[in-house]
């Protein structure tokens, strides 16, 4: 008779616990879903709690490892260069990374980023959206679309940080147009 035996792993100096996807539940995000709720602070230390946003349009959050690095530095410019769009079509962004306030702050102002940005520092909302990556723990580059009751209606898994933005206005047209 065949046994599975699991072992644990150590990568990096930091335990991995094992997993057996046909045995663990798949508790990740689908579309349709709630958004989780959730409060951080943004660049500025000024909450935002995403229930706030009930009512007042479609959320884009967007999810990305690292500010000011290369891909993340071109999906916050694409964005901000596509504000006008996107906002045309009721719906604000707002970009998440486990940045510190500092350091979101410094990515902010660099790049004259005309959104918010929210600090997760402790990726307790990577985690709660199915983002946070295991032993390093910062967020996957993920797009999410919510509308305005707050459903997720598109999770974007496969990011290109150029073009993100162009899609998520296509997008969002596409979305607004089927729930008329």
């Amino acid at each position: 008779m065949f046994q599975l035996f699991l072992v644990p792993l150590f990568v990096l100096g930091s335990y991995v616990a094992p997993t057996n996807s046909a045995m663990a539940a798949d508790t990740s995000l689908k579309s349709g879903a709630k958004a989780p709720e959730f409060t951080l602070p943004d660049q500025d230390g000024k909450a935002f709690n995403l229930t706030d946003r009930k009512g007042k349009g479609w959320t884009v959050l967007y999810f990305y490892p690292k500010a000011d690095t290369p891909g993340c530095t071109k999906q916050a410019c694409a964005f901000r260069d596509s504000i006008k769009s996107i906002q045309a079509k009721n719906a604000e962004i707002f970009g998440i990374s486990v940045d510190s306030q500092a350091d979101q702050k410094k990515f902010h102002t660099k790049h004259k980023i005309n959104f918010t940005l929210l600090c997760d520092d402790k990726a307790e909302v990577a985690e709660k959206f199915g983002v946070k990556m295991p032993v390093i723990g910062i967020a996957k580059r993920w797009t999410f679309v919510i509308d305005p009751e707050l459903n997720i209606r598109n999770i974007e898994k496969d990011v290109d940080p150029a073009m993100d933005a162009k899609k998520t206005a296509k997008l969002l047209e596409e979305l607004q147009a089927k729930s008329k």
